[in-house]
């Protein structure tokens, strides 16, 4: 424990400028392939085996995928902010995941998943903002790394630096896992299609920051994630002059308006906590025309994925009953779906093990009723139903703002935490 600790000691710099680097040039779901090339170009240097893109994103079961024409916008800014060209080709139109493998010798395989997306949010510029004063802020406008992805991704090549040069400390084959579009439920599911996680035995993910816990803290574990449901509903109709002739148009908006309301008027579940959002409504062109179109951005949560389950079906039938009372069309589009999960108590039990041991931090057992969502799920879901265990951890941080937020921002000194808790964590499977 000693040698591992020094070594993640000496790297403290370099962690933080990875992070920094990243927090300067923020790429939304999809899209991230500076960050992913910079990942591959780093993993491929200390030593581990890579697959990339199309090896480990499973083209149609992407979700939320931005239009050609973004993707190809992204592509031509991150080769003029510095992506590695190398790679960049094959990270392009929205493959942009990495998977790095370091076989250790015989042992379990353990997976460590890092997501990597930034946020559509736009930066403070205040000199009380710390991105800001030291003068990392981010350089894309409207975009920033407003819910510690940036560390995240920081925190998974500390933990491939580690492993690479202590490698004879493991056992068994590391996968570190570099997701694209966590924001949205949208990137996991394609990377599970893909076969990468079906050898797994071991998975943990982490989070920076969550609950009121401050710099020190650690949640072992996390159950009681909501399953979660995203959809883009389209209502079409006909337009006609609202004045003369109101009896030839077909209103998508009063359509989009009483989906609306009856969705939120959905009956609760009597076997958990159900959700409904209808985030977005637009609709119309004029006020006097007939409005020919409506467009919705909702989403469904449950306690478990059954409930999320029963949200998602009332939707349906809701949308096509009231298209059949306006006489329009309709169309659903899922753009984002996660699992409900649970981490495994034998899990759970290890990484509080390792936890109390660290000089610092304060450790707390698992937290049972979390009441958010995370793409997380879908990996764990996929690795326990192939008989293997799953843990996700919350690396308490005292942060300036709310998640999500312009002025959001955490102690950088947290990365080391988590990097010291995964790094031993899979080195007790070595002993």
């Amino acid at each position: 424990m000693k040698d591992i600790i020094k070594k993640i000691n000496e790297i403290e710099q370099t962690v933080i400028d990875w992070r920094r680097s990243f927090h300067q040039y923020p790429e939304v779901g999809w899209t991230e392939i500076r960050t992913a090339s910079l990942v591959a170009k780093e993993l491929k240097t200390l030593g581990f085996k890579l697959m990339i893109g199309r090896e480990v994103i499973e083209d149609n079961k992407r979700m939320g995928l931005p239009s050609q024409e973004v993707l190809d916008a992204a592509y031509d800014r991150a080769l003029h902010q510095g992506a590695d060209p190398e790679f960049a080709d094959k990270l392009k139109d929205g493959f942009t995941g990495v998977v790095g493998i370091l076989e250790c010798g015989d042992g379990p395989t353990i997976g460590m998943r890092f997501d990597m997306d930034a946020l559509p949010v736009s930066e403070e510029h205040v000199s009380s903002h710390k991105p800001f004063d030291q003068g990392f802020i981010s350089k894309n406008a409207r975009l920033m790394h407003a819910c510690g992805h940036d560390g995240h991704t920081a925190i998974g090549l500390g933990i491939a630096s580690v492993l690479s040069s202590m490698q004879s400390r493991f056992m068994g084959t590391i996968k570190l896992i570099f997701q694209p579009a966590e924001e949205g439920v949208r990137g996991a599911k394609s990377m599970v299609a893909s076969g990468v996680l079906d050898d797994i035995d071991i998975l943990l993910g982490l989070h920076l920051g969550i609950k009121e816990e401050g710099s020190g803290s650690v949640y072992a574990g996390v159950s009681g994630f909501y399953a979660t449901s995203k959809f883009d509903i389209c209502f079409k109709g006909v337009s006609s002059h609202a004045g003369t002739h109101p009896e030839n148009g077909r209103n998508a908006l009063l359509a989009g308006a009483a989906t609306a309301l009856q969705l939120h008027s959905i009956p609760r579940h009597s076997s958990g906590i159900s959700r409904i959002n209808v985030g977005r409504l637009e609709a119309g062109t004029g006020r006097n025309i007939i409005a020919d179109q409506a467009f919705m951005m909702i989403e469904t949560r449950g306690s478990t994925s059954e409930v999320n389950d029963f949200m998602v079906k009332e939707m349906h039938r809701i949308v096509e009953s009231i298209a059949a009372l306006y006489q329009v069309t309709y169309e659903i589009e899922a753009v984002g779906h996660a699992e409900g999960g649970t981490s495994d108590e034998e899990l759970v039990n290890i990484v509080e093990k390792v936890a109390t041991q660290l000089e610092g931090l304060s450790v707390k057992p698992c937290l049972d009723d979390f009441g958010g969502s995370e793409d997380f799920t879908e990996m764990m879901t996929h690795v326990q139903s192939n008989g293997g265990k799953a843990c996700y951890i919350l690396m308490g941080s005292d942060i300036a703002a709310p998640h999500h937020n312009g002025a959001f921002d955490f102690e950088e000194r947290d990365m080391m935490n988590a990097v010291k808790l995964l790094s031993l964590i899979a080195e007790t499977f070595g002993d």
